[in-house]
């Protein structure tokens, strides 16, 4: 149970984080970030980290779900099931992230990723 306790409130604490970065208080990012957000886009880029903070924490969540399901049913295959989602999750929350620090026009990726995603 402590195995899937300790991932739920580090998820926990990350959709929290993520819902604060959401409501423009990016107080959590490095100063380097704060010091080049102007005031009038604060609350845009605080969304989309936020964004991709709260789908990171969720993933956390939901492989610590698969991980106690795999326990009590002893099905292996929801563990793997999780950990797959855990990884996709995370790529993405990563990825809008990325996106958000990044300005458009700096590389071809976050430019990519800019026009489809946000």
């Amino acid at each position: 149970m402590d195995s899937v306790l300790i991932p739920v409130i580090v998820g926990i604490i990350i959709i929290v984080v993520g819902i604060q970065n959401m409501k423009g208080n990016i107080t959590m990012l490095h100063s380097y970030h704060r010091k080049r957000v102007s005031e009038e886009d604060r609350i845009p880029f605080g969304r989309k980290v936020g964004l991709g903070t709260v789908i990171a924490g969720c993933s956390v969540i939901v492989k610590a779900g698969c991980q106690f399901a795999a326990q009590k049913f002893n099905m292996e295959s929801l563990n793997t099931i999780g950990t797959v989602l855990l990884g996709i999750g995370l790529l993405a929350g990563f990825a809008i992230i990325f996106a958000a620090l990044v300005k458009p026009h700096t590389t071809k990726v976050a430019s990519f990723l800019c026009r489809h995603w946000m």
